[in-house]
C-alpha cells in the first residue's frame, strides 16, 4: 500500500519555523497500530490522518507514542494541505473527541476556531512536580490534559530548564509554563515528555485555556501570545463566548509517499 504524505510548519510563515505535523488523508481509517507505527516513524510531535465524514472531515493525531485528543497546530495544518493540495473550499469543519474545530483560510493565512476550555483551579500541584515549582510558581491550574504553572516574568518561562524525567512522571499530561509577556501579551511553553513529546515547539490546543485565563488578568479579549520555545511562534487569539480565535499561516515542508506492507 502507498500512501502520500505532507509535512507542514504550522504557525510559520515559511518552513523550518513554527511546529511541523505529518498530514495523511485517507479512505477510510488505517488500524489504530498502523497509524501509531507511522506516527512513531515520523518522530513529529503530531502525525494527523483526516478522512471525509459526510459533509464535514473526521480528524485523528498520533505522537510518537499516543493518541491525543486535542492538537491544534496538526489541525491547521490539515486545513493547510485540504485547501493547498485537494482543493477543498474553505471553511473546513472537523469533528475530534473535543468536538468540532473549524478553519477559514484568510487572504494570507488561516482562522483556527477551538472550543474555550475554562481553567480550572486545583489546592495543590501534582505532588511528582510541586518540589520543581516551589519557589517559582506564582499560580497554578489545569485543564483535562496539562497542569498549567504561571511564573514571575517572561524571562523565567525563556531561561527554564525542564527536569523532563520528573515531568514524564505525570504521564500522558502536559505541563505549561506562562507569564505575562513584555512584548506580547502572554507567552509560554509546553512540555510532555511522557507523551513523547519533550519540548511542542508551537502548540494551538494549550491556547484555548491560556486565553481565557489571560483575558481575564488582562482584561481584554484579544490577545497576542508567543511560544518561546527554540523554534518559537506567534499566535493572535481572540476570545468569543465559548469559542477561542486563533490566527496563523503554515508552509508545506515535504511530500512523499509512504510504503505500508501489505
Amino acid at each position: 500500500m502507498i500512501l502520500k504524505m505532507f509535512q507542514v510548519d504550522a504557525f510559520s510563515e515559511s518552513v523550518f519555523g513554527g511546529n511541523p505535523a505529518a498530514v495523511l488523508l485517507l479512505e477510510d481509517w488505517l488500524p489504530d497500530q498502523l497509524m501509531q507505527s507511522i506516527a512513531n516513524e515520523n518522530n513529529l510531535a503530531e502525525t494527523a490522518f483526516v478522512k471525509p465524514s459526510a459533509d464535514h472531515w473526521a480528524l485523528r493525531w498520533f505522537t510518537p507514542t499516543v493518541e491525543v485528543n486535542f492538537c491544534g497546530h496538526a489541525t491547521l495544518a490539515t486545513a493547510h494541505i485540504l485547501i493547498t493540495e485537494y482543493d477543498v473550499p474553505s471553511p473546513l469543519r472537523f469533528s475530534t473527541r473535543v468536538g468540532d474545530l473549524k478553519v477559514q483560510a484568510l487572504e494570507n493565512e488561516y482562522l483556527l476556531d477551538l472550543p474555550c476550555i475554562e481553567p480550572q483551579y486545583p489546592t495543590q500541584l501534582p505532588d511528582s512536580i510541586a518540589p520543581l515549582f516551589r519557589d517559582s510558581a506564582v499560580s497554578h491550574f489545569k485543564n483535562f490534559e496539562n497542569v498549567f504553572i504561571q511564573l514571575a516574568s517572561e524571562r523565567d518561562v525563556r531561561s527554564y530548564q525542564p527536569d523532563l524525567n520528573t515531568l514524564a512522571q505525570l504521564g500522558e499530561i502536559g505541563v505549561v509554563i506562562t507569564a505575562a509577556g513584555e512584548t506580547y501579551d502572554f507567552v509560554s511553553r509546553y512540555f510532555a515528555p511522557g507523551a513523547g513529546i519533550p519540548e511542542d515547539p508551537v502548540t494551538g490546543s494549550i491556547h484555548a485555556t491560556l486565553v481565557p485565563y489571560w483575558a481575564e488578568r488582562l482584561g481584554k479579549t484579544r490577545l497576542s501570545a508567543f511560544q518561546a520555545s527554540p523554534r518559537g511562534g506567534i499566535l493572535q487569539c481572540e476570545l468569543q463566548e465559548h469559542r477561542v480565535l486563533i490566527k496563523g499561516k503554515a508552509a508545506t515542508f515535504m511530500k512523499a509517499e509512504v510504503y505500508l506492507p501489505d
